[in-house]
């Protein structure tokens, strides 16, 4: 198991000590699952170390050249690449826990007039991608003070975002995490088990309907996957079950139809991914109630990123710090407000049919002018169903600030296949006066409006060769 590079430890330890000299401190935290995971440590730790402290979370183009009015600044699941330090004065502090790419070094703290702490796996060789998110560094600040029992939002933070979609598991730092976490009696991991979202609310037949990384038979069509179930004998008509109640012996059957149904429809050099496709660990939260949509880690994720997309950041975190009476409810009805949000822009985008989806050579694209910049990327990846899956999807949507939001989304298979699509949209959006990144089959970016036409090309001639068409 990764262990945590000596000098990052060191670190933490710093970290310690300039919180502990610290009494006026504000934290700025991400708008997503990791962000409002990332915010939820960092604040209850300062709780429980009698610290007064505000927090904010925000979104990343609201960062350059911000104004440092605290004696503290703790930027969590962001910093790394913006200049947050712009106007930092003589004599304040800043702690930064990101794991995206960084613009500075180990090196860039010395010679300031103030206190400037980075502490990104990146900088070690530690993949931020895949071995732990900015919940998870979060975290192994709380561990330095003993708080192992919030490991589990460490994990939380991870499922949110997306570490495990390489290989179905955890891997590297995350490893460390999910063991604190089985260890202290918070999480339960089934082991390849079947990667269908919705194990404990959705029935099978809905939850089946939703696949898109390869559009089939089954994609969009409950009547289809109702008809499968039942012919499995897995499902009934007056008894629909939901994942968590199938047998291994009713996984196993419903697996291997699956892998033949996608076999038949992807290249023979995608074939050896479908296991990747249809298989990974489940998690399972042990202190929640057994009914409730908090027991499933990434129904959980789901509903702390419903908050951050509807600027209800602090629902979650509330929850995250323990209430499950007021904030609880408060978080159902802005997940249930959110599905009715995007299922209304999923209806305004596909009502004409693929038609207003636009195929270029290499990517594929639609315009979601009056879609709520927090949502598209959301509504990016619902509609891949309705989209040819060998090309990515992007959507675009106008900003408060007279730009363009946009958002990538692929099916897994093009990942697996080594394209990184945050990469490239990182690189062409800064072709174009913007700025963007993110995972290799989820990403986005924002650029000048006036700019769309010439991202859109640059993007297209970026992936010539890269795609197999």
């Amino acid at each position: 198991m990764m262990q945590i590079p000596q000098q990052m430890s060191e670190q933490y330890k710093q970290a310690q000590e300039i919180i502990a000299s610290a009494e006026d401190i504000k934290i700025y935290s991400h708008i997503d699952c990791d962000g409002i995971c990332s915010g939820a440590i960092l604040s209850t730790i300062l709780d429980r170390q009698n610290k007064k402290h505000e927090i904010e979370f925000v979104n990343l183009d609201v960062l350059d050249d911000i104004e440092l009015t605290h004696e503290l600044t703790i930027f969590s699941d962001l910093g790394s690449g913006q200049r947050v330090d712009g106007k930092a004065k003589k004599g304040q502090k800043i702690i930064i826990l990101d794991h995206h790419p960084p613009l500075r070094d180990l090196s860039y703290k010395d010679g300031k007039d103030y206190t400037y702490l980075e502490i990104n796996p990146n900088h070690y060789g530690i993949d931020g991608s895949y071995y732990v998110c900015g919940g998870g560094l979060c975290y192994f600040l709380a561990k330095e003070y003993g708080y192992d029992d919030l490991s589990w939002i460490g994990l939380l933070s991870a499922i949110g975002d997306m570490q495990n979609t390489r290989t179905g598991h955890f891997e590297g730092l995350n490893e460390i995490i999910q063991q604190d976490a089985i260890d202290g009696g918070y999480l339960e991991v089934t082991k390849n088990d079947l990667n269908i979202y919705g194990r404990n609310t959705r029935p099978l037949f809905m939850a089946l309907s939703y696949f898109s990384d390869v559009k089939l038979p089954i994609t969009n069509n409950t009547n289809e996957t109702m008809a499968v179930l039942e012919e499995l004998g897995i499902d009934e008509k007056h008894n629909r079950k939901t994942l968590n109640q199938l047998t291994m012996e009713d996984k196993g059957k419903l697996y291997q139809y699956l892998s033949g149904m996608i076999a038949k429809v992807v290249p023979s050099e995608y074939v050896k991914y479908i296991p990747r496709l249809l298989l990974g660990d489940s998690y399972t939260f042990l202190k929640e109630d057994p009914t409730s949509f908090l027991r499933d880690a990434s129904e959980f994720s789901t509903a702390m990123n419903a908050c951050g997309r509807n600027h209800e950041e602090q629902i979650a975190m509330e929850v995250l710090k323990g209430d499950r009476f007021v904030q609880l409810d408060q978080l159902e009805s802005v997940s249930r407000d959110h599905r009715r949000n995007l299922a209304q822009a999923i209806e305004k985008v596909t009502e004409s049919g693929e038609s207003s989806i636009i195929e270029l050579e290499n990517l594929q694209y639609f315009d979601g002018t009056g879609i709520k910049p927090e949502i598209v990327g959301t509504i990016t990846g619902m509609i891949l169903g309705y989209c040819n899956w060998k090309k990515p999807n992007i959507g675009f949507t106008q900003t408060e600030k007279d730009g363009l939001k946009v958002s990538l989304r692929c099916s897994r298979l093009l990942s697996y296949d080594g394209i990184h699509f945050g990469n490239i949209i990182r690189q062409v959006s800064s072709e174009v006066g913007g700025t963007g990144g993110g995972h290799s089959m989820a990403c986005g970016a924002y650029i000048p409006i006036d700019k769309k036409e010439e991202f859109l090309n640059r993007f297209n001639n970026e992936l010539n060769g890269k795609l197999r068409n």
